[in-house]
């Protein structure tokens, strides 16, 4: 009993005494920086003005390429683009122009280009469609993503729009520069030679897609060049916007 006594008696002074040691520590609540985008945390201007910006850049940059693309040789002089003979044609392109049919050929490439620079004519107001409903949320994301985002963007938001809309056009450029004729008429040639398997390629869907590769090609090479070249930013918006990317 003597001891249970000493026992309680000693008990405050020993909590006292581990208390002073500092065995009793209290807890320490931790909490997770927030990572913000640089030069907008917390700043709705500043996400206001990357959105200005950004849909200015591409205004301006779609706008620019798609008019040189619409161009006379817009698609048949420039190379990055230039539409040619499908892939699966590539054997009776090779074999025709053994055979001296060569000028068939080369008519028939001039014409698929002149389709595709009379469809791209009714672009811009497609892309400037998707720009001006692209969000501050979405501009950021551009902004700070890779190299061709603003291009990936475009492409998700308008590449339907833009076959409904080219398709019809090719078929009706296709008649109107004669290609159908020229087509017809060397696919028949060669689908004449003893031995050989027939091709039947849908031109209008060909001509198309290559068309709207095209497009999206060089509105990546502009993107690119916005990013990297300072002469690219003539406004003080784009130079404040893209300024952005240098504090990564």
């Amino acid at each position: 009993m003597r001891k249970i006594c000493l026992v309680v008696a000693l008990l405050p002074f020993v909590v006292l005494s581990q208390a002073k040691k500092g065995t009793v520590k209290p807890k320490i609540k931790t909490s997770i920086p927030k990572i913000t985008t640089p030069g907008t945390s917390s700043n709705p201007s500043a996400s206001l003005d990357i959105a200005t910006g950004l849909k200015e850049a591409l205004q301006n940059g779609v706008s620019k390429e798609v008019t040189k693309l619409a161009l006379e040789d817009g698609f048949f002089k420039n190379e990055a683009v230039k539409i040619l003979m499908p892939e699966e044609l590539t054997k009776m392109e090779n074999t025709l122009r053994k055979l001296g049919m060569g000028n068939v050929v080369d008519q028939g490439v001039l014409t698929m280009n002149r389709a595709a620079e009379d469809a791209v004519k009714v672009a811009t107001p497609i892309f400037m469609d998707a720009i001006k409903n692209m969000t501050i949320t979405d501009a950021k994301s551009i902004l700070f993503g890779n190299s061709n985002a603003a291009t990936l963007y475009l492409q998700s938001s308008t590449h339907e729009a833009l076959y409904q809309k080219f398709s019809p056009i090719v078929q009706e450029s296709i008649a109107k520069v004669g290609a159908d004729v020229v087509w017809n008429a060397m696919i028949s040639k060669y689908n004449q030679i003893p031995l050989i398997s027939k091709v039947n390629p849908d031109l209008t869907d060909y001509i198309t897609k290559k068309t709207m590769d095209g497009v999206f090609k060089m509105i990546a090479v502009e993107e690119e060049n916005i990013r990297k070249n300072l002469k690219s930013r003539t406004s003080s918006v784009l130079q404040n916007v893209f300024g952005l990317l240098n504090s990564k």
